[in-house]
């Protein structure tokens, strides 16, 4: 069907009584029709065609109406796609943006200067920056002489040069070469004394917090060194069953982190493990036997 380009509605029946339409009356004259019958034939066979375009042209007009809706409806759906593709672009940049220049979206309090009471201890970048990328670090920085070589360090560093380093997703940062490096005479956790200790973990738990840890992860720290406290090895007047714990609890944490980006994941480091417990209390049982071995030999032969 050939589509309409006039609106039949506007159109106006002709008067076919006129001389103009003689040779169209002429074609149906017969003995029993004569002009103005003919002229009224016409008119009748016009109006039915008219009536019939006029219903062709309602018909095209919803057939526009169906096509223009589609239309409207594919490019609403296509703007929208396109702007929940933006909004997730954007949200990915900023990300991004957020990640590595974690410093400029930390929100600062419109408040006064804390007082020395209740200000916060000050710990070695280099360590911040191993808990900003999840890794293991030593708790010797959270000690009572980590945080004094910590303050020290910062009051006398003249160190501005800049390193390249690893972000925490993989790409490559400029920042301070003495937070790049660590600090000289870190003593290892399994050394550390009780007391150092116990004084180390809720200061290094407060800075997981500082440093946007998820709660459940920081949960899962602070269980770990409530469990270690509590067991029956920590209270022991044997030093080694001390030590012991200690060395555990240095060699399940370095696991731990090591194990969270692996595809089978980290576990719950809070559940202490006693066989391991034991482990480690005979490795060090046998080192001692063998030191004062050693010791005893060298005096006899001296």
């Amino acid at each position: 069907m050939l589509r309409l380009d006039v609106d039949p509605n506007l159109e106006c029946c002709p008067d076919f009584a006129s001389p103009t339409f003689q040779d169209s009356r002429n074609l149906l004259l017969s003995p029993s029709v004569d002009n103005a019958q003919a002229a009224i034939t016409l008119r009748t066979i016009w109006s039915a065609n008219n009536a019939s375009l006029k219903t062709q042209w309602q018909l095209q007009l919803d057939a526009d109406a169906v096509v223009s809706a589609e239309k409207e409806r594919v490019l609403a759906e296509a703007e929208t796609t396109r702007l929940a593709a933006q909004e997730l672009q954007d949200g990915i940049l900023a990300e991004e943006d957020r990640k590595k220049n974690r410093i400029h979206h930390i929100p600062i309090p419109d408040r006064p200067r804390p007082t020395r009471s209740a200000e916060t201890f000050l710990v070695a970048d280099f360590a911040l920056r191993k808990i900003d990328k999840a890794q293991f670090v030593e708790l010797y920085y959270w000690t009572n002489k980590g945080l004094a070589d910590a303050r020290l360090d910062f009051k006398t560093a003249d160190d501005d040069s800049m390193v390249p380093t690893a972000a925490a997703d993989g790409s490559t940062v400029w920042t301070a070469a003495s937070a790049a490096r660590p600090a000289a005479g870190v003593v290892a956790d399994r050394l550390l004394t009780p007391w150092d200790f116990s004084r180390a973990a809720p200061r290094f738990i407060a800075s997981l917090e500082d440093r946007g840890w998820t709660a459940g992860r920081v949960r899962m720290i602070a269980n770990f060194f409530g469990a270690i406290m509590l067991h029956h090895y920590w209270t022991s007047d044997n030093p080694h069953e001390q030590r012991a714990l200690l060395t555990y609890q240095e060699e399940q944490r370095r696991a731990w982190h090591q194990a969270i980006p692996q595809p089978q994941g980290a576990w719950n480091i809070s559940i202490i493990d006693e066989l391991e417990v034991s482990r480690c209390f005979d490795r060090i049982y046998h080192a001692e036997r063998a030191r004062a071995d050693i010791a005893f030999d060298l005096k006899v032969r001296v």
